[in-house]
Parts: structure tokens; sequence; C-alpha cells
């Protein structure tokens, strides 16, 4: 795990905590093409490993903040005339990760979102 529960600074019960920084970590694993886990997150920059840090706390409370939403297979509805969309203006799919703008934009400065080899 990236960031450690004693670390996280946000506003997640203590409860489920723990499983929202490990799926945040394997959402970032995800998006990162895995480069974390090759190269090992010690043998990092300081710099990246700040941004990652930072990424998994943003991602597990978009995970946290967003449980229904994300596990739900509806992206709208209506109801007696009455309809409801989901806005996902500021929601990133990729690959099987669904995150923020925010959060990518994170890992982008870290060099490991790159697609090519």
């Amino acid at each position: 795990m990236y960031l450690k529960p004693d670390e996280y600074k946000g506003t997640i019960p203590s409860d489920c905590l723990e499983q929202r920084l490990s799926d945040a970590c394997r959402a970032i694993d995800g998006l990162t093409y895995n480069r974390i886990v090759k190269q090992g997150f010690d043998n990092l920059t300081e710099f990246q490993q700040g941004l990652i840090k930072e990424a998994v706390a943003k991602q597990a409370d978009f995970i946290y903040q967003n449980a229904e939403f994300l596990e739900s297979p509806l992206s709208s509805y209506r109801i007696s005339g009455v309809s409801m969309s989901f806005d996902k203006a500021n929601v990133l799919e990729i690959g099987s990760v669904t995150t923020t703008k925010e959060v990518y934009g994170l890992l982008v400065q870290t060099g490991l979102c790159y697609r090519g080899v």
C-alpha cells in the first residue's frame, strides 16, 4: 500500500479506511500500467512518491464519496416524468478505472502514465 492509514488525513471512517486505500492503490496501479509495482515504490523519486501518495488519498476519497454511483449500472433514470442523470464532467474512465481529472493529473506528473513502451 502506497499510503498507510496513519498517513491519511481525510474524512474516511477508520472502519473502512484500509479497504478504500487498498482499492485506491489498485486503481493507481491500473492507471500507471503497474509501473510502480515493477519499479518498486521505494525506488521512485521523492517527488513521484509524494504525488502518488496524494493521488491515492484523493482516489480513496473519490471512491468513498461516490461508492453508490460507481457501483450502479445506471447513468440516468426517469420516473413519473422526473429524470435524473449523473454528471461525469470531472470523471475519467481509463481502462477499467474510474477516477477524477485531478487524480489523473497528479499521476501524469510522475511520468508513469505514458502508454508507450
